[in-house]
């Protein structure tokens, strides 16, 4: 598989730089090429040059039907990640998430 390149947003990136930690380590555990970033919503339109997948954290997904304009213009799946995922900071799931949702 080639590199997979992810990226999660959500209100300000604390959160979700913990739960990207957790995608890393699971991304590293299964040889997985992944590069796994977070950043704020606002900042998206600069970072989505070369995405292969854009997760949102629960708390954003208000902006939901926004962002799946921007990103279906640019062929990115988007989806928003799981709460429970999220509250529990389950990096192995939501890595699964994102690794099916490049596949379509």
């Amino acid at each position: 598989m080639n590199m997979i390149k992810i990226l999660l947003f959500c209100n300000a990136g604390m959160s979700t730089s913990m739960l990207v930690s957790k995608m890393r380590q699971e991304a590293k555990n299964k040889n997985i090429d992944a590069t796994i970033e977070a950043f704020p919503e606002a900042q998206m339109s600069k970072h989505l040059d070369g995405a292969d997948v854009v997760l949102l954290g629960p708390q954003i997904k208000y902006v939901f039907p926004k962002v799946k304009i921007v990103c279906s213009q640019k062929n990115i799946p988007v989806e928003v990640i799981n709460t429970a995922d999220y509250g529990m900071m389950n990096g192995a799931k939501v890595l699964q998430q994102a690794l099916k949702l490049a596949k379509k």
